[in-house]
């Protein structure tokens, strides 16, 4: 297969006529096995409220921990605990983690990544725009480390600027969703 074939697949899923949260599912479906991951999950926020959730998950199978939650507040307690959800706020470039349990301090909390998450390697791949945190595109890996490869890395970094408009169009949806809702 062609090296920009699964980035084009992407392109398409996430450009594709459906609705913004077919369209990121579709994107996880891709995302999660083309990096080998044991989950693809999507956070999605938004910035004018500081509110966010995990919305979208792809997993290897069942085994592996759905973390998907409700709406939250996400600039109180969590930047203090989270360094990579500080970094994500700060707009920050991508961060890859080969092994949780090498990482130091100043590039996450391997407490919190054990009790919230339980995964060994990880992506936090930042959707931003203008200094905005609109989106956190997670893959993983559970049970031993992973490094993450130059092909990898490539595509991570060229992934996410897709992702950034079909987020807003989700958060635009779900804020008319809300307002239909009152």
């Amino acid at each position: 297969m062609h090296p920009a074939a699964p980035l084009l697949e992407l392109e398409a899923a996430l450009a594709a006529d459906t609705p913004p949260a077919e369209s990121l599912q579709r994107a996880l479906d891709l995302v999660g096995p083309h990096l080998r991951a044991d989950r693809c999950f999507l956070y999605v926020r938004n910035p004018a409220q500081g509110r966010g959730r995990i919305a979208f998950v792809w997993r290897l199978d069942e085994a592996v921990p759905d973390p998907r939650h409700d709406w939250q507040a996400d600039t109180g307690d969590l930047p203090q605990e989270d360094p990579l959800f500080r970094a994500a706020l700060a707009a920050a470039p991508t961060v890859f983690v080969d092994d949780v349990t090498e990482a130091g301090p100043d590039v996450l909390n391997q407490e919190f990544e054990r009790r919230t998450f339980g995964h060994r390697a990880l992506v936090h791949a930042h959707i931003t725009h203008r200094g905005q945190l609109w989106g956190i595109l997670q893959p993983c890996v559970f049970g031993h480390p992973h490094h993450w490869t130059a092909a990898e890395r490539e595509y991570v970094e060229a992934a996410v600027p897709l992702f950034l408009p079909v987020v807003q169009a989700y958060m635009r949806a779900q804020s008319q969703e809300s307002a239909v809702q009152k």
